[in-house]
């Protein structure tokens, strides 16, 4: 096989998060006197971490920020993570990569103990091979340094032998970086020709072709 393991995101590419996550923000931002009603501003938090978000398109400061991701996650931890639906062909798709022999695991900046709760939610856990995601204490935070505990974990060596499956440019540059080939869905939150321009092998509309995808590679 020349691809052994996929590497999924999780927000805009199984889960649709934007309802428990603009909430949260929404929340997060009150608590510094900050008003937004209209959710679809802040579809732009949705993927890059908490932290890069507030401080880009607020002007935060490192210590209010650090306030803001804890109201955003009083909210997010109880109800918050919940609000979310999957994506069509989600189980299908995972369940048809594990027919076929791939490992499969999670590569998410949504803190990891979320990652798993989310996914035991929707019982998908089980087609994972391995959960990854930041660390609450932010030594892991960046999408590339989520992908190479992904492959440390793992214990692959070479990252050519892996598919990252993403939504956003936050994904294609992390995957990149670290020389994994990551495919591009534009069901998600990102636009198609943004990820097209960030350098992804590919931009797809549905899991289906994703799938079909990767299983024509492995027959090239």
């Amino acid at each position: 096989m020349k691809v052994k393991t996929i590497l999924f995101d999780l927000d805009g590419t199984i889960i649709d998060s934007f309802p428990g996550i603009t909430k949260c923000v929404q929340y997060a931002l009150a608590s510094q006197g900050v008003t937004v009603e209209d959710a679809q501003v802040l579809r732009p938090f949705i993927g890059p971490p908490l932290s890069y978000s507030f401080q880009t398109y607020y002007g935060f400061d490192d210590a209010t920020t650090e306030e803001l991701i804890r109201k955003y996650r009083e909210r997010f931890d109880v109800v918050g993570i919940f609000e979310n639906t999957l994506y069509p062909g989600v189980p299908e798709a995972l369940r048809r990569l594990k027919e076929d022999g791939y490992r499969l695991a999670l590569a998410s900046s949504k803190p990891e103990v979320a990652c798993r709760r989310i996914l035991e939610h929707h019982q998908l856990l089980p087609f994972f091979d391995e959960v990854v995601g930041a660390s609450l204490d932010g030594s892991i935070s960046e999408k590339q340094e989520v992908l190479r505990e992904a492959m440390r974990r793992l214990g692959v060596s070479d990252p050519s032998k892996v598919f990252l499956i993403g939504d956003t440019v936050f994904d294609i540059r992390g995957a990149n970086e670290v020389g994994i080939p990551c495919i591009g869905v534009s069901y998600g939150f990102g636009q198609a020709s943004d990820l097209q321009k960030a350098g992804a092998v590919c931009v797809l509309g549905d899991l289906k072709e994703v799938v079909e995808y990767i299983e024509g590679y492995q027959s090239e």
